[in-house]
């Protein structure tokens, strides 16, 4: 659905967030002196009565009967598509749509790479717009990373690509990507999809739904693999990566097929996940028609992401990484083998929605870190989870009540030397806005300047 689509319409947005606040300057652009409708929250109240915009209705209270008074409705991505009042409100007439699939409406004829997964999709989308930029092409690094298509909306002149990362939320809203990469999938978001089946199903629609030019795959997820082998059968172009005959790795080089194209050692991305993320970001330049290897060299100036493994600084003689992105026990799995052993204390713990630690517990029982600190709402349960390993493999569990008790629990654990990680393997909130603002308050509670971490480099358009 087009903005022009919404004229003479009922029309309301749901959520004020950073999507929220874009839907709302999109159509005040193009649509100016319509009436509108915002359902926010309390606090958000303040910052729309400042706009003094006459024809702006604010709400704070909505249910199925306040929304089912709209034609439209443009949801944040924050707010399940399958729970109540939203399933009410499209029983009774309603039509939801959002930000993203607006954006995909203005800009169908858009050069688009199109990135999901669980885990890597940030950096793999940046890696995209990086080496798309090394390549001479205006390129747009824009979505779920931190800035809305819709602040994108008219960009002049237009980019020559466009890089965006799509979270499970999103990727139903996407249409024709030039190239759609899924990179992995492991159970997440189970809160707002419902069940594991349904998160998979949704992540897998930028293939199976968006319709894209090339479907662009990681061949050692067997998940993936099936998916691909059945869009095949069906008439679609599938690639793959993290493939003997791809882009994959081997020991310690990236590698096209037999060909070794980059030396691990001049990568600024720690761990073997990144480096098959630099494999998978490879490929969908090559799935372009851009030939990636002449700007391999390039990619030693490829500036990480924050919150991602990210060295903090070191201080007394110990280094502090921030993984505050890491959301899944799988992601505090991949960051213990990146810095494996006694030397290292892991902070673990947040939200609780419902995800099984065993897996956790079974590579902490065959290589135990140093340290292990609990914290947030599920921290008592990952506590009882880990006591008997502790005990068998000797290292130190301790239950945390705040980031700064944590902090110094695995200060005490390691002495002056070591690696204090923050990699909490769940979301932050309701404790904190966001992860960004979690991985701030580590590096404040470490003694460094949180403001300085979080800045993401490369959004919007270059």
């Amino acid at each position: 659905m087009r903005i022009s689509e919404l004229d003479g319409k009922k029309v309301a947005i749901w959520g004020y967030g950073r999507e929220g606040r874009a839907a709302l300057a999109a159509l005040r652009w193009r649509l100016p002196g319509r009436p509108l409708t915002v359902f926010c929250k309390d606090d958000e109240v303040a910052d729309l009565q400042a706009q003094e915009d006459p024809t702006l209705v604010i709400r704070t209270e909505v249910d199925a009967a306040a929304l089912s008074a709209f034609d439209v409705v443009i949801k944040s991505p924050g707010i399940s598509a399958y729970s109540s009042p939203k399933i009410d409100a499209e029983l009774n007439g309603a039509h939801f749509t959002s930000g993203t699939a607006i954006w995909f409406a203005e800009n169908a004829g858009a050069h688009t790479v199109c990135v999901t997964g669980t885990k890597g999709k940030s950096t793999v989308t940046a890696l995209i717009a990086f080496l798309l930029r090394a390549a001479g092409e205006r390129t747009a690094l824009a979505g779920n990373i931190g800035l809305p298509l819709l602040e994108l909306l008219d960009v002049q002149p237009p980019p020559d690509a466009w890089a965006i990362e799509l979270s499970s939320y999103q990727t139903g809203d996407a249409l024709r990507p030039a190239v759609a990469v899924v990179l992995n999938l492991f159970p997440e978001h189970l809160d707002w999809h419902g069940s594991e089946a349904r998160y998979f199903a949704d992540k897998l629609k930028l293939v199976t739904e968006a319709q894209p030019g090339v479907a662009l795959l990681n061949a050692a997820d067997a998940r993936l693999r099936e998916v691909g082998t059945a869009l095949a059968a069906r008439g679609q172009r599938v690639q793959w990566f993290n493939a003997d005959d791809g882009w994959h790795v081997r020991d310690r080089w990236i590698m096209r097929a037999g060909r070794a194209v980059i030396d691990v050692k001049f990568l600024p991305l720690p761990g073997r996940h990144n480096w098959v993320n630099l494999c998978a970001a490879m490929a969908a330049v090559e799935a372009l028609g851009i030939d990636p290897v002449p700007l391999a060299e390039r990619v030693a100036d490829f500036q990480p992401l924050p919150h991602r493994l990210q060295r903090i600084a070191e201080k007394d003689g110990l280094v502090y990484v921030n993984d505050s992105i890491s959301t899944t026990p799988m992601a505090s799995i991949a960051a213990l083998d990146w810095y494996p052993g006694k030397s290292t204390a892991i902070l673990v713990g947040g939200y609780d929605r419902g995800l099984d630690w065993g897996v956790f517990a079974e590579r902490v029982a065959a290589d135990a870190p140093g340290a292990i600190i609990t914290m947030g709402q599920n921290g008592p349960a990952i506590f009882e989870r880990l006591k008997a390993i502790a005990t068998a493999t000797k290292f130190v569990l301790r239950e945390s009540t705040s980031m700064e008790e944590a902090v110094r629990y695995a200060q005490e654990a390691l002495g002056t030397k070591g690696t204090v990680l923050l990699s909490p393997g769940a979301p932050s909130f309701p404790r904190y806005r966001d992860y960004a603002e979690r991985g701030k308050h580590f590096a404040q509670a470490a003694g460094f300047d949180g403001t300085q971490i979080s800045a993401i480099p490369g959004l919007g358009v270059r």
